[in-house]
């Protein structure tokens, strides 16, 4: 511990966000630079908790303490050294974790806790200006040859480490390029494509290989991939949309979130001039409250929405933890995004009944009533009916497992109740080789689970592979169902 007194000598501070009117003339991200005498302090803070809560809070078991005290003493090398131990991209999770680190921080019970998601992505973007992070090219070949299906986060973490043990692996993505919901979910405004372009260079010079628009399942069969490789790691996310079957969805104009996001993307990354959905000038609701909606907030207000209604079934979350909620559980707060912030109007305990159209198949409004929970069921509240116009409908209320494609029938994987995927202890599918991990068998999650389960993936396949491992396994599969 560096500071021994740092928690009592400063508050918690972040780096601001940049204005909003400046912000939304651009896509950038929205950070202003944090000095890094700031960031230091901010690492001081981290208290000689005894037992540090924060590592039970993070999936990946980061060394946080550590970390926080080698920034403090000016040690940004071992910073990053220890950082790295544990999470394979720090510079994903630094910009884009909800952090359940920071609620179990010991320091949160009396006060604000440590700032340890930005001292994260600080550690790692000096990294990478000091030119530290560089190729780890494995020590030996085995010879073994591992297909990867799905290059979100937790494809390319299985992927970077079984490269690393010395595995020939091949990363399969349907899309054009590499990334999945990291390149065409996240808006550029909550993190430039450059931070996973800059990664992926370093797993190329590491040997891993990448196949961009293939679609496993179809272009390739899953017998001639099981047939071509001794492994298999099915990785390939749950992109299987919740849709709202309500009169009217027919009507042009109503979208999925995803139908949406991806083509703001394609222009930041010069694929087009305009996207073929687009809110400019136009009355924008979004049905869907969380992190995905907030997406689509942001990148409404950048393309020049007339307004923006975001809709939330749940009622608006307290200010503060009730006492049902207590340390270090994940508290359910009420918070605002850098999207919030720039506008629009979040209207909570709402549900939609119905979309209203023209005579030419537009939508043009939507009628929705307030609800409220009675016995644990969602009630309408009598004579709280409304009307809304609105010329684009997104719809972002979250994912309900993989697609049921090509790909999971041809594996002939089992799956679960929730329609996951399923898997052992071991990581391992109901067929022989085939290995499961992120999103496909966790169902929608966050990105740090998956980068976790990607590394404890990639352990179990190297065992499999080899008969033993070296790889580190920091978690076993045991929030999901199993099969």
């Amino acid at each position: 511990m560096g500071d021994v007194t740092g928690f009592l000598k400063h508050d918690r501070e972040l780096p601001n966000r940049r204005p909003v009117a400046i912000r939304l003339q651009d896509w950038r991200e929205v950070y202003e630079q944090f000095d890094p005498e700031s960031v230091q302090v901010q690492a001081g803070r981290c208290m000689d908790c005894g037992i540090a809560f924060c590592h039970n809070g993070c999936p990946l078991g980061n060394l946080i303490p550590e970390w926080n005290d080698f920034v403090y003493r000016n040690r940004w090398d071992d910073a990053i050294d220890r950082l790295h131990a544990t999470n394979n991209f720090p510079e994903f999770t630094g910009r884009l974790c909800p952090a359940p680190c920071e609620a179990a921080c010991v320091l949160g019970i009396s006060q604000k806790p440590v700032t340890i998601e930005q001292v994260e992505k600080e550690i790692i973007e000096r990294a990478f200006a000091q030119g530290w992070v560089t190729p780890q090219l494995p020590t030996r070949k085995t010879g073994r040859k591992v297909a990867v299906v799905g290059s979100g986060p937790a494809g390319l973490a299985a992927a970077q480490q079984l490269t690393r043990a010395g595995h020939q692996v091949t990363v399969f993505e349907r899309a054009d390029r590499i990334g999945g919901l990291l390149r065409y979910g996240i808006p550029e405004f909550k993190m430039e494509k450059k931070v996973i372009d800059r990664r992926l260079e370093q797993m190329t010079a590491e040997g891993t290989e990448f196949r961009t628009g293939v679609n496993v399942g179809v272009d390739i069969s899953s017998a001639q991939l099981r047939s071509e490789h001794d492994a298999v790691v099915l990785a390939a996310g749950a992109t299987q949309w919740r849709d709202l079957p309500v009169p009217g969805r027919e009507l042009n104009g109503i979208h999925q979130a995803m139908e949406f996001l991806p083509w703001a993307n394609r222009v930041q990354q010069g694929d087009l001039e305009a996207a073929p959905i687009t809110a400019q000038g136009k009355r924008v609701v979004i049905i869907g409250g969380g992190d995905t909606g907030a997406d689509c907030l942001g990148t409404s207000h950048r393309q020049g929405a007339i307004s923006v209604h975001q809709f939330e079934i749940m009622p608006r979350p307290p200010q503060d933890r009730p006492e049902s909620n207590p340390w270090p559980t994940w508290p359910f707060i009420f918070r605002t995004s850098s999207a919030h912030e720039e506008g629009g109007e979040r209207i909570f305990a709402v549900n939609t009944e119905r979309f209203i159209g023209d005579g030419a198949g537009n939508v043009t409004a939507l009628v929705a009533h307030e609800v409220e929970m009675v016995n644990g069921r969602f009630t309408k509240v009598e004579g709280s009916d409304f009307e809304l116009p609105c010329d684009l409908v997104l719809l972002a209320m979250g994912f309900t497992g993989p697609e049921r494609n090509e790909l999971i029938n041809g594996l002939g994987v089992e799956l679960t109740d929730r329609g996951t995927v399923g898997r052992d202890d071991s990581w391992a599918s109901n067929v022989d080789g085939v290995f499961v991990a992120g999103d496909v068998g966790r169902g929608q999650s966050l990105i740090v689970w998956a980068i976790a389960e990607g590394r404890s993936a990639a352990s179990a396949v190297d065992e499999w592979l080899m008969g033993q491992t070296d790889l580190p396994r920091p978690i076993v599969p045991t929030a999901a169902p199993q099969k």
